[in-house]
């Protein structure tokens, strides 16, 4: 299997790291998989990690070798920092704008794609992988131009021209949801089995709520304590009802933002479908796109485009 791997796809995230083996034709021939993200790993233990992922893909150890990496390996805390490209940007370049990391074995050509930025005062924003997935999004719907959406912690919201990114803007919507759900007195109504049918009840009075009072983010958050407490709310309800309020706010920010096109949207399903339920109640269609295929072909895009 090694054999028939002409170069490495890597995607280096946070908490893990994955990567393909590319046949000349395009194919995935191998995968790997290990949870030596950013978080877990200093500068100098990434080439091993990346020996381990080659080597649990059947890749000889003395075989030249190309490996193109997204993500955070990039970061300023990452294996080397690849400096960010500035909004507007052509995504067609990103390859253009590598890093060579150090300390990889002889034979093998690494390289770290830089991530995107916004340096406007005020607007200071930046995205790390994300990017490859737009350049992905631009292979995979040829000829799209419009708003995409990236639910995740981190969500991002890009308006593209064709590979060209005209700007982007971030909210910390998942990371605020695990914090209150967490760490806040609201734990406390969310607690038991879910059920599916009273989670998107709660979900869909949350979306409304905060749709008709964006400004009233912090009082209504209130309500999945009081809701338990005085009206007998279930913790299904409660749990729905802050993730729609947290990503009613967040979709009520950006409502502005493209035409009335229909909206990729790239992700997990499960919040993906939450994102859509949400755009819905705006008036918005929008459709979900795999991601691992947007990081893939983002990849394969990069490295053509060369």
């Amino acid at each position: 299997m090694g054999e028939s791997v002409a170069w490495v796809a890597v995607d280096w995230g946070t908490s893990n790291v994955r990567a393909w083996g590319v046949s000349a034709d395009g194919g995935i021939v191998a995968s790997a998989r290990s949870e030596a993200g950013m978080a877990r790993l200093t500068p100098e233990a990434y080439p091993a990690a990346l020996d381990l992922l080659l080597t649990d893909m059947a890749i000889p150890a003395g075989a030249p070798l190309e490996v193109l990496i997204c993500g955070m390996a990039g970061a300023r805390q990452g294996w080397r920092e690849a400096p960010y490209l500035e909004v507007p940007a052509e995504l067609g370049g990103l390859a253009l704008s590598a890093v060579e990391p150090l300390g990889t074995r002889p034979g093998l050509s690494a390289r770290i794609q830089p991530g995107v930025c916004h340096k406007g005062v005020g607007s200071e924003d930046v995205m790390r992988g994300e990017e490859t997935q737009l350049l992905g999004l631009s292979r995979l719907l040829p000829g799209f131009s419009g708003l995409a959406v990236l639910p995740g912690t981190h969500c991002k919201w890009a308006e593209l021209d064709g590979r060209r990114l005209t700007r982007f803007g971030s909210a910390m919507t998942g990371e605020v949801f695990e914090a209150l759900a967490q760490h806040t007195v609201l734990r406390h109504s969310l607690a038991g089995d879910v059920v599916e049918s009273e989670r998107e009840a709660g979900f869909d009075d949350g979306v409304e709520a905060a749709l008709a009072r964006p400004e009233r983010l912090l009082s209504s958050l209130f309500r999945v304590r009081t809701g338990a407490l005085l009206s007998g709310k279930s913790p299904s309800w409660c749990r729905g009802f802050l993730s729609g309020l947290l990503i009613g706010t967040e979709i009520a920010g950006f409502r502005n933002w493209g035409g009335d096109e229909e909206v990729p949207l790239i992700g997990s399903t499960a919040l993906c479908a939450l994102y859509g339920r949400g755009l819905a109640a705006i008036g918005r269609k929008s459709r979900i796109v795999d991601a691992t295929d947007c990081t893939l072909a983002g990849l394969r895009a990069a490295r053509e485009l060369l």
